[in-house]
C-alpha cells in the first residue's frame, strides 16, 4: 500500500504520486488520469474508462474465438 497525502496547490488540493506509481501507470505531465468508483473505494486508471472497457471486451472476444480468428486470418 502506498500512502498519499493531500497538499495545498494554489486554491485547490492535490495529490503527489511517487515516480514508481507514475511509471507503472505510464503517465507523465499533462496526461489524464481517471478516478473510478468501485466496490471497495476508488480505482485510479490511466485510460478513459470507456476505452478500458472496450479493450477488455476485445481481449475477451480474442481469447474465446482464437481458433476462428486464426482461420479467418489465413
Amino acid at each position: 500500500m502506498i500512502e498519499l497525502k493531500a497538499a495545498q496547490i494554489a486554491s485547490s488540493l492535490g495529490i503527489i504520486l511517487p515516480k514508481a506509481v507514475l511509471s507503472q501507470l505510464n503517465v507523465g505531465e499533462g496526461d489524464s488520469l481517471f478516478l473510478m468508483p468501485c466496490d471497495d473505494g476508488y480505482q485510479l486508471l490511466a485510460l478513459n474508462p470507456e476505452v478500458a472497457f472496450q479493450i477488455e471486451r476485445a481481449e475477451d472476444i480474442t481469447k474465446r474465438y482464437r481458433n476462428t480468428l486464426d482461420k479467418l486470418a489465413d
